[in-house]
């Protein structure tokens, strides 16, 4: 007897058939390696964040003091993205993943030796972190290059899902910082930043369709295109709305409601892993109605969310679950976003996810910074919550704007893939 094509089981056959065809067509290990890989370096790369009330206190910090602080390692890891894209293209993915992990683990352990006591010394330290940021540039070429259009959504998705180790420093930070003080963080982050280089360097390997070196001209001619930009700015909205919240959140919650750092650190773990553990779902999602309409839902729901929590309101469950959902929305964008740039730039990969990354990082160091500013000259940091509300609609917008292009010229849908 034929099974039905719409009954359960054949459903259920179907999706396992979709999964075992994801997990043959690409190299598990190197995806496992640039998960992991990402998920250290974003724990690292937002640790200042959790940490600020902290610090703020011991160092005496104004409130834009700890706005910047905390949104100087994001801008720090834009800038360094667009050099690890040119570096993913010239010396392949998993060597400049090393590099970097070696800044990273070499930067933090001379912090820790010698201390930090200055708030000029924190924005070093956020420099420095810069460089696990960067890591964006690199994860994710490193697994997209070994999948097929199909599976784009998927693979980045679950290598970006790497952004989940904010989790993990929202949690841990405060509790460490709280038993061994702030500067001790810095040191004990170098332990598992270790165990991942060695894992890393196992188990990655460089996709054999990795692109001759080009003269570094060659790259930037990706900026001729309009779609480049696009790009960056719709990234800069999704992506720099989480990473500028996740960095944010701790000084929110103590500020505005009193928490401990501890209590604030659990607030903003749940906000970012709600965020991470979408990512991967908006990808997938992506792939089956289409990047356009996956990103026209999400720009229309965070805009709406944010200009909800730019109203302020009194309440922590109520505050707590508007930041859920808006970290939740843009966890979901990040990954749709990154399954339409491998449709339109797939030669150009490596420069591309560091261009992207760039317009995120920026995003994410604009709102992180405007929060604090907003804080001090106003009292409270609501206006900044709302302009940002203001940039998912201009983003939303754009998104309207291209869309019919994009659809009648590259994306066609070949390879399975949609737009």
């Amino acid at each position: 007897m034929t099974m039905a094509a719409g009954a359960p089981g054949a459903r259920a056959a179907t999706a396992t058939k979709d999964t075992s065809a994801f997990w043959n067509a690409g190299h598990r290990p190197t995806l496992i390696a640039a998960f992991l890989y990402f998920d250290l370096a974003f724990m690292v790369w937002v640790l200042l964040g959790p940490l600020a009330p902290i610090i703020s206190k011991d160092l005496g910090l104004t409130p834009a003091q700890k706005g910047f602080m905390v949104a100087v390692p994001t801008l720090a890891g834009a800038i360094l993205r667009l050099v690890n894209g040119l570096l993913v293209d010239r010396i392949g993915p998993k060597r400049t993943g090393a590099i970097g992990q070696v800044i990273v683990i070499a930067g933090l352990s001379f912090a820790w030796f010698f201390g930090v006591n200055s708030y000029e010394g924190t924005l070093a330290v956020g420099v420095v972190l810069g460089f696990a940021g960067a890591s964006f540039a690199v994860a994710l070429p490193l697994a997209s290059r070994w999948y097929p259009p199909e599976h784009q959504g998927k693979a980045m998705g679950i290598a970006g899902m790497g952004n989940s180790g904010t989790v993990l420093a929202s949690l841990f930070a405060p509790l460490l910082a709280k038993a061994f003080g702030w500067n001790a963080v810095l040191g004990l982050a170098v332990i598992p930043l270790a165990i991942v280089f060695v894992v890393y360097l196992v188990m990655a390997k460089d996709s054999p369709s990795q692109p001759a070196p080009k003269p570094v001209t060659a790259y930037l001619t990706v900026l001729k295109h309009q779609d480049a930009w696009w790009f960056m700015l719709f990234y800069g909205v999704t992506f720099g709305g989480f990473v500028g919240l996740s960095s944010s959140l701790s000084i929110y919650f103590t500020d505005s409601f009193g928490l401990t750092p501890v209590i604030a650190g659990y607030c903003t773990a749940a906000c970012v892993f709600a965020g991470s553990l979408v990512r991967p779902i908006g990808g997938a999602v992506a792939d089956t109605i289409g990047g356009i309409r996956t990103l026209t839902f999400v720009y229309a729901l965070a805009a709406a969310t944010l200009v909800a929590i730019s109203l302020g309101t009194t309440s922590l469950p109520l505050a707590l679950a508007l930041f859920l959902l808006v970290m939740g929305t843009l966890g979901f964008g990040n990954g749709a976003v990154f399954q339409l740039v491998p449709q339109r730039f797939g030669a150009e990969i490596g420069i591309m996810t560091g261009l992207v990354g760039f317009g995120g990082g920026v995003g994410g160091f604009y709102l992180a910074s405007s929060l604090g500013l907003a804080k001090q000259l106003t009292g409270t940091p609501q206006a900044g919550f709302l302009i940002f509300a203001v940039l998912a609609l201009v983003a939303l917008g754009g998104l309207t704007v291209v869309k019919s292009r994009w659809r009648a010229t590259w994306g066609t849908g070949a390879n399975g893939a949609r737009v």
